[in-house]
């Protein structure tokens, strides 16, 4: 059997067959370079305009955006960085439909390509783009987004009024903060819509509804993120002189930190969420307390402070008296002279009236029932209670009840006689 030659190997021997070219071994990194280059020369990959649904957008901690974009039947990585996504005029959310524009190129460390996008929009919001620039022109020029016309919001508040949707999350959300940072406040809620074509004109009515509530001390105005289109209604003209007519401080607070709405040009305080826009509008309880601590501190002081000026008037008040009364010794002795006399006095009076109250209690003692039952004298009773004065008052045979100086004692009569009275007398 012949020996097998490598395939790398040239021919030792002249051959019959023509002679082919080494092949050129890639490592993968070349290869990668290479692929990368090619795409990089390309000038349609190096400025492109792309339509696609965002899907499972990532939001790492160093601030870029990763998402795939994707139609019906492809999809295809791509990257926002930090930079850029700070510039867009919506965040990427899933499923939301853009256009984006960027350049293709390929990621060599992991052989992959990728779109690098530095502008999105949504899709088909280019007009609505137009419509808020030229109404934000239009709206500045009549002064009502001057930062001279914003109210400062107040920092203890009593009654908060919130304009949003009852059923989401952001009415919840709001609610939770300000329970747990200053549940001091009374919530007044005014309900509305904050989608759709009949979103503003509620928006409105649910301010106005506000407006018409007694000392009322703040306002806000929130909803949840969403796309261009989902938010119009906050860029609406009606909703935008309705915030900047508020009698009381009003804080708008829609969407997400990218979302700008014209609302938020006309409001005395712009946050970049709802919930922002709750610790906006109330202190924290922690700084609350803090507060009162000092204030506390404070008056203790002063009170001191008062208590030692007073305490000063007051010595400096007797040293005066006793310079105006200097025989107050004498007068002093000579009252506790006339009080040891009364006292002597009402002493002597008082024991006059116990012995002449002890020489009546006895003869009360004397005369009272008691003693007389003592010198052997009774009582006789009936059953029903009665004291029997007179014989003839009983029958024979009939029960009665004798009380004696120690005990009672139960009889019947055996006989009455009306006489021998004269016999106690003798």
């Amino acid at each position: 059997m012949a020996e097998q030659r490598s395939l790398w190997e040239q021919p030792t021997e002249p051959s019959a067959e023509p002679v082919r070219a080494t092949p050129r071994i890639l490592r993968v990194t070349d290869l990668n370079r290479r692929v990368r280059s090619l795409l990089d020369a390309d000038a349609i990959l190096s400025d492109i305009w792309v339509e696609g649904e965002i899907s499972q957008p990532s939001f790492p901690p160093s601030g870029h955006c990763f998402f795939t974009l994707k139609d019906a039947n492809s999809q295809v990585r791509a990257a926002l960085f930090r930079e850029e996504l700070a510039r867009a005029p919506v965040r990427p959310v899933h499923g939301m439909n853009v256009i984006i524009h960027g350049r293709v190129r390929a990621y060599e460390p992991q052989g992959v390509y990728q779109l690098y996008v530095d502008s999105l929009t949504p899709a088909g919001a280019g007009d609505l783009h137009a419509r808020y620039e030229a109404l934000r022109t239009e709206l500045a020029a009549t002064g009502i987004f001057e930062e001279a016309r914003k109210r400062p919001i107040p920092r203890w508040p009593r009654r908060i009024g919130v304009v949003t949707s009852p059923v989401g999350a952001v009415w919840r959300d709001i609610t939770n903060v300000l329970r747990r940072r200053y549940p001091l406040a009374e919530l007044i809620l005014s309900p509305t819509i904050v989608q759709g074509t009949t979103a503003a004109p509620a928006i409105v009515r649910a301010l106005q509804r506000l407006y018409a509530q007694p000392a009322l001390d703040t306002i806000i105005l929130a909803r949840g993120g969403g796309s261009l289109e989902d938010l119009w209604c906050f860029n609406d003209e009606r909703v935008v002189r309705a915030v900047a007519d508020a009698p009381v401080p009003i804080i708008v607070g829609v969407g997400h930190e990218s979302d700008i709405t014209l609302a938020d040009f006309a409001a005395d305080l712009r946050a970049p969420t709802p919930s922002a826009a709750a610790e906006l509008a109330t202190p924290d309880t922690a700084q609350l307390a803090t507060i009162i601590g000092r204030l506390r501190e404070r008056a203790s002081n002063a009170l001191a402070g008062w208590a030692t000026d007073r305490r000063g008037f007051v010595d400096a008040e007797e040293r005066a008296l006793a310079r105006l009364a200097p025989d107050i010794g004498a007068a002093r002795q000579r009252a506790a002279d006339l009080i040891d006399r009364g006292a002597r006095a009402v002493g002597d009076r008082l024991e006059r009236r116990r012995a002449l109250l002890s020489a009546t209690g006895e003869a009360l003692r004397t005369l009272s029932p008691a003693a007389t039952l003592e010198r052997g004298y009774a009582v006789a009773r009936t059953t029903d209670g009665r004291i029997v004065l007179d014989a003839s008052s009983v029958t024979v045979g009939a029960a009665l009840r004798v009380t004696v100086a120690r005990g009672t004692v139960e009889t019947r009569v055996e006989q009455t006689n009306d006489e021998g009275t004269e016999e106690l007398l003798a």
